[in-house]
């Protein structure tokens, strides 16, 4: 299956806030497809309905193909340690969604587009590859041109979360980054119960 490119407010309504999708709020109130003005008139899920619906918040959030989260789910399950957390942390530890949580981008399909046009580095060699796991004490930082520098600048001024998260170090005087440790649970801003989508996976 390809990648997601249809209406990203509809999702929000159905699935509920995404934050790396879009900082975009919607008008409406009900469901796609359902009158009325409130949400509650959702109707009661089966147990794989939810766990459904859980696993394609993970999808949407980061933008990935049906095959690229099924492969990241085996990968965490391949670990040693808590496969949900391993799961977020894998996910976490793209290169765009380490760009979308330092500010450089408003969502992450901004960073998406920053990354393939060439605008980030890591270790100062230039990657152009969204899904580029990146690893402990890496530095991310931006391409010496003016016109990312002011890009990123000016991300990070409309920025509406002003802090870093804790397993980040950010410097802004010299836009660079370090990876400290991996995202811990707290600072993931997708509001997800992930072991329903280790359940959802473990069935296939």
């Amino acid at each position: 299956m390809s990648r997601y490119c249809g209406p990203k407010l509809k999702l929000i309504r159905r699935l509920g806030p995404l934050p790396g999708l879009t900082t975009k709020k919607p008008k409406k109130r009900n469901l796609p497809g359902k009158p009325g003005n409130s949400l509650e008139l959702k109707k009661k899920l089966t147990e794989y309905g939810i766990r459904l619906e859980e696993k394609q918040k993970l999808k949407f959030n980061y933008g990935l193909t049906e095959r690229q989260l099924f492969q990241y789910a085996k990968e965490a399950r391949r670990r040693r340690g808590i496969t949900s957390l391993i799961l977020l942390q894998l996910l976490e530890m793209r290169l765009d969604a380490i760009c979308f949580n330092l500010g450089f981008a408003t969502s992450i399909p901004q960073a998406r587009q920053l990354i393939n046009h060439g605008h980030i580095k890591v270790n100062d060699k230039k990657i152009d590859i969204p899904s580029f796991q990146c690893r402990l004490k890496d530095k991310i930082s931006v391409k010496e041109k003016k016109i990312s520098k002011n890009l990123i600048r000016n991300n990070l001024e409309n920025k509406y979360n002003k802090e870093c998260p804790s397993h980040l170090n950010l410097d802004l005087l010299n836009l660079e980054a370090t990876i400290l440790d991996y995202c811990p649970r707290a600072n993931l801003q997708l509001q997800l119960n992930e072991l329903l989508v280790i359940e959802y996976y473990s069935r296939r």
